[in-house]
């Protein structure tokens, strides 16, 4: 009984063999990667529902059961009618399968669907959206900010998305955030604050890279920034005199480069000493005595000796300033530069203003001076912006005659 030797089993793949129901010419012909369970499932993406890897005899037993389950709901119609008679609306499509075996989708309209051998599935073809929450991301120059995303997409395949994946939701949410935090480790945090419509854009397409085998596709993303939780390294061979343009913004237009330079890119100016400037008695004009402003009543008052109606052509916008002090205390100031010959003052203004931007006493008149880097004070918080981008760019103009 023993004489024999134990016969090794093959290292490699253990030999195929056919099932009950499936051809074996069919079963043996077949191309590269082939023989897997993803094999079976049919072309859908080309609209082939055929199933070449049914056998005859099962193409005749499922012949045989359809028939009569067809004329079971024939003869029962009238009750029958209530269960297997389906509506459809527009927005919706029925994934039915027929004994296991997937069809073409149905809808919209009055579909049919047969009981004990049809399994159906409703698909919502509408536009759905969800939110990544915010996450710490580390960026190239080394600083780590919180960046969130709103994300749109809808099923354009109704039945690749039932065949290829389980949870949508779940795994277009976890696909989404991976693309986000891969993409962002590659930008710098000016990149970032300065491209976020460029980005999204981007992540658009490498979403749907990955997506669209699934019958999805992704139509927005809008990135929302966070606050930065760490500033990035800066560079200690960085020159102190403002550049051309800021490096990384060369392809960007003039107007929003300007803003970048100025409130995300600006180089910190050397102090000046303050000056006194006389003019002739002779002349119409009284003596203006320019000194830098210790508070922002004082620097109000430099701002109303400015206004003039080539001022208000030239801008056309108002601004509102939320200022805390050391004490606690919030203040609001406005420069209205929309009418008239321009207005400045305490208080708030009593329309909607164009632009608001929020920050401290002491880092209002620090910036207008040219002491403290509007870079620095917008990567950590200490500056914020609410309102149109070119608008905001318009107030450039005011703060170079501050400067003059």
């Amino acid at each position: 009984m023993f004489s024999k030797s134990y016969t090794l089993l093959p290292q490699g793949d253990c030999p195929k063999t056919p099932g009950l129901f499936v051809d074996p010419v069919s079963f043996t012909q077949r191309g590269p990667h082939k023989g897997f369970s993803f094999d079976n499932i049919p072309n859908v993406s080309e609209n082939d529902f055929t199933d070449a890897s049914q056998g005859w005899l099962s193409w005749i037993c499922n012949l045989i059961v359809i028939f009569f389950v067809y004329f079971f709901t024939f003869i029962t119609f009238p009750i029958t009618g209530w269960f297997v008679l389906k509506t459809v609306p527009n927005y919706q499509r029925i994934v039915a399968f027929r004994l296991g075996r997937v069809g073409p989708p149905k809808g919209p309209g009055i579909v049919l669907v047969l009981p004990l051998i049809d399994q159906w599935q409703r698909v919502d073809l509408r536009t759905r959206a969800f939110n990544i929450p915010p996450s710490q991301v580390i960026t190239l120059d080394g600083g780590e900010l919180l960046v969130g995303a709103d994300i749109q997409f809808r099923i354009w395949n109704p039945v690749m998305s039932v065949l290829s994946v389980q949870d949508l939701n779940a795994s277009t949410r976890m696909t989404a955030q991976k693309a986000m935090t891969y993409l962002l480790a590659k930008k710098t945090v000016r990149e970032i604050q300065t491209q976020r419509v460029k980005l999204g854009e981007y992540l658009v397409t490498d979403i749907n890279e990955m997506t669209r085998p699934w019958g999805l596709e992704v139509d927005r993303v809008e990135l929302a920034l966070g606050s930065v939780l760490k500033a990035p390294e800066q560079s200690p061979s960085a020159p102190l005199t403002m550049p051309p343009a800021v490096p990384g913004l060369e392809g960007l237009t003039d107007p929003i480069q300007q803003l970048a330079m100025h409130f995300l890119g600006g180089i910190q100016q050397p102090q000046q000493e303050d000056c006194i400037t006389f003019t002739d008695e002779l002349s119409s004009a009284a003596q203006n005595v320019l000194a830098r402003p210790r508070s922002v009543e004082e620097l109000l008052d430099a701002v109303k000796l400015l206004l003039s109606e080539a001022l208000v052509h030239q801008v056309g916008a108002c601004f509102q300033f939320d200022v805390s002090s050391e004490d606690g205390q919030h203040h609001n100031y406005f420069v209205d530069l929309s009418q008239g010959s321009g207005a400045a003052g305490a208080g708030s203004l009593c329309r909607e203003p164009d632009v608001t931007l929020s920050m401290s006493d002491s880092d209002l008149l620090a910036m207008f001076q040219g002491v403290l880097r509007p870079f620095s004070a917008y990567t950590s918080g200490r500056l914020k912006i609410q309102g149109d981008i070119d608008t905001a760019m318009k107030l450039e103009e005011l703060i170079k005659l501050l400067k003059k």
